[in-house]
């Protein structure tokens, strides 16, 4: 008999068959505007407002920080990308770098992201058509750890709604990938002219007082950095992943590939800042049509009706004829610019759940390419009914959308690590594009993503945290047993034990300590935190460290490879309760140790940061998927021609 060989061979030998049915078809100006149809989306539309509320004027230095560290992340996946062109990219990276239990976590991290992405798109379409189709949304107060807000919220017909519209995103990628690129390249020429008239025409009514109506900065500079996660930003440039995602489909991918991404994140930095600053200098205050804004109330235009369809509002009650006509043309854009990022992320996702069958944590169903349209039909439903889902806990855009970009650069910390992993243990692959002065650009990007994460705040990181452990779960009821020679019986004890605790201490979190009843003090706030994290830390460690020993020895080095990312998880949650975005938001009277203030939280983490991508670079292994691919190259090579 022969000895059974390691899974992550298995693996990537049975995705690589799936890879060669898909259809090579997309060109370099497919892929590039597949990322900018990806980042042109519900972001342009409502994430200037998301970001003057919390930054003020200053939000404009967040869209080009936030697109700095984003250009960062691009260049380090360019060259990995370019060398290993793989459909569902993302997930399969960090499996090949670090084998199956960090390459899980991030997986989960990442499918749970990228399949939200078209509802959450779906919900800014129907903001802009509530204009004109009544009974969509209803108003609702919540409160968070900012305040008293008033957000609107889809009602079941507006849902319904909303899932015919993920029904026609599915149809257009069904169609295949060849319709899909030149129907999405038509799009996005759409998307990028209607934009660029819109702040050229918001010049006309520009107002520069704005800018000192209350201080650039109105609200600290702490919060600069909270809009880039909470305020929609890093989730607009989030869309250069696409050329990533649809690399398994490119005609020239090592070459193609790496050129689209890094120049689609360039025009996104550019755009954005011009549309920041002109929603900002056209701002009318009271008395207006546009809404009860008081001179320098920022905090308040997402409660405002400029909030629920900024651009079309200011240009309407501009005082211009030409300008009030051209608002209605945003209304048909805001049908085509957040469904054509919708349609696209459907296809992402759909991918998404492909990559993540390819690293062997699905059934290999999931694999299954249409012989007609040469599409992985199976995933794209299962991407389809995932977003149906969604619709219910998140029924608004501002109420989703942070939640969804941390989730996603949570998983964007592998790239700067893996690329070293890869040069170190696969130097043999083709790089077309070798990225210059990697030693300085990947760990800065990797303290960005980490930092990116870090910003999103206390109640943001609760959830995602809480969401990617309970998914651990699902390892050990479905992976562990057959593939890690584990029993079912301690494997499915150990997955019951984890999604039972994590959502208690996931529900815990969200009811006692990021929105905790009303009185509560500081001291009982603490207990609950503490609490939380050590029952967290217990459970997840301990059950890391009690199957590191069950396993066989070949086995155990994924346990050992997955330190540093446990490490990165558990220390940003602890900094971040105790940091200028944790506990001092949530309880005003909490007491805050000096050089957790910001800015020296955030200088604290970049230390933190910097020695945890040592570890990782550490910890990176030559994976028997990374021979796999070796391998699949060099035959590509030596074929024929």
């Amino acid at each position: 008999m022969t000895e059974e060989k390691p899974i992550e061979e298995v693996a990537e030998r049975i995705a690589s068959k799936s890879d060669k049915k898909l259809r090579k078809a997309l060109t370099l100006q497919d892929l590039f505007f597949l990322s900018m149809g990806g980042i042109i989306g519900s972001g342009w539309l409502l994430g200037v407002a998301g970001g003057a509320s919390i930054a003020g004027p200053a939000a404009i230095v967040s869209w080009i920080l936030g697109g700095i560290i984003v250009l960062f992340i691009a260049l380090v996946f360019a060259e990995i990308a370019g060398a290993i062109p793989k459909s569902g990219s993302i997930v399969r990276y960090p499996h090949l770098a670090y084998g199956s239990y960090a390459g899980f976590i991030l997986s989960w991290a990442y499918l749970l992201s990228a399949v939200t992405v078209p509802t959450v798109e779906a919900e800014a379409v129907l903001s802009y058509a509530s204009v004109y189709i009544p009974n969509l949304f209803y108003t609702v107060t919540i409160t968070t750890p900012t305040g008293t807000h008033s957000v609107s919220v889809l009602t079941g017909f507006g849902i319904f709604l909303g899932m015919i519209l993920l029904v026609l995103f599915f149809f257009l990628n069904y169609a295949g990938i060849r319709f899909l690129g030149k129907f999405n390249t038509v799009a996005t020429w759409w998307k990028f002219i209607i934009p660029t008239i819109t702040f050229i025409a918001l010049f006309f009514i520009f107002n520069k007082s704005n800018f000192t109506i209350s201080g650039f900065a109105p609200y600290g500079w702490n919060n600069v950095f909270y809009a880039i996660p909470a305020g929609g930003i890093v989730f607009a440039y989030l869309g250069f992943r696409q050329a990533l995602e649809f690399g398994g489909e490119a005609k020239n991918p090592q070459r193609d590939i790496p050129r689209a991404t890094i120049y689609s994140v360039l025009a996104a930095i550019v755009l954005y800042t011009l549309l920041q600053i002109a929603f900002i200098g056209a701002l009318k205050w009271v008395p207006s049509e546009t809404g009860n804004l008081a001179p320098g109330s920022w905090s308040s235009i997402t409660s405002a009706p400029v909030g629920g369809a900024p651009f079309f509002t200011e240009l309407e009650y501009s005082g211009i004829a030409a300008l009030a006509a051209f608002s209605y043309l945003l209304l048909i854009d805001a049908w085509i610019s957040p469904s054509g990022t919708g349609w696209i992320y459907l296809g992402n996702g759909g991918r998404v759940v492909y990559g993540v069958a390819a690293d062997g944590y699905l059934p290999k169903k999931f694999l299954d390419i249409s012989e007609k349209t040469r599409v992985p039909w199976v995933a794209l439903i299962a991407a389809l009914l995932i977003g149906f889902v969604f619709f219910l806990p998140f029924p608004s855009w501002y109420l989703f959308v942070g939640y969804i970009s941390s989730a996603t650069v949570l998983t964007y910390v592998i790239g700067p690590i893996a690329l070293h992993a890869f040069r170190k243990h696969a130097p043999e692959l083709k790089r077309p594009f070798k990225l210059p002065a990697a030693s300085i650009v990947a760990p800065i990007g990797f303290i960005g993503a980490g930092l990116i994460v870090y910003w999103a705040g206390l109640a943001t990181l609760t959830l995602v945290f809480g969401t990617v452990f309970i998914g651990l779960s699902l390892f050990y009821l479905f992976y562990a047993p057959n593939k890690l020679k584990l029993s079912k019986g301690y494997s499915y004890a150990i997955g019951i034990i984890i999604l039972i605790s994590m959502l208690f201490t996931t529900y815990w979190s969200y009811a006692k300590i990021d929105y905790p009843p009303a009185g509560e003090t500081y001291s009982q706030n603490l207990q609950a935190f503490l609490l939380v994290y050590l029952l967290d830390l217990i459970i997840v460690i301990g059950t890391t460290l009690l199957t590191y020993y069950k396993v066989p020895q070949e086995h155990r080095v994924i346990f050992k490879s997955s330190a540093w990312l446990l490490t990165l998880i558990f220390v940003t949650f602890l900094v971040s309760y105790f940091g200028s975005f944790g506990v001092t938001t949530i309880i005003p009277n909490a007491p805050q140790v000096s050089f957790l203030a910001f800015p020296y939280d955030t200088l604290v983490m970049i230390v933190i940061l910097l020695i945890i991508y040592v570890l990782g670079l550490r910890a990176g292994y030559k994976t028997e998927d990374l021979q796999a691919v070796i391998d699949e190259q060099a035959s590509t090579v030596e074929e024929p021609q």
